[in-house]
């Protein structure tokens, strides 16, 4: 996977894109990306990394480590 992909989680969207051994989670700021956090590919159940490599936004196992990692930046208060 190469380029970013937008993903839905509940009403927000966010940016997702590998990097390296990482999974990126950004949100847009007009026609930018901020970053929020770089999560090790290792740390994604399996489900989840096979859903990134394929681009499939729409999967479950996906969605729900996103979500994880989401939750973490709002409680940090990123």
């Amino acid at each position: 996977m190469t380029d970013d992909m937008t993903i839905q989680i509940d009403s927000e969207q966010y940016v997702i894109r590998q990097d390296g051994e990482g999974m990126q989670v950004g949100r847009r700021n007009g026609d930018d990306v901020v970053w929020l956090e770089t999560v090790d590919l290792d740390l994604l159940p399996g489900p989840a990394r096979a859903a990134l490599e394929r681009g499939d936004t729409s999967d479950q196992a996906l969605l729900t480590a996103l979500r994880g990692v989401t939750q973490a930046e709002t409680e940090r208060g990123a």
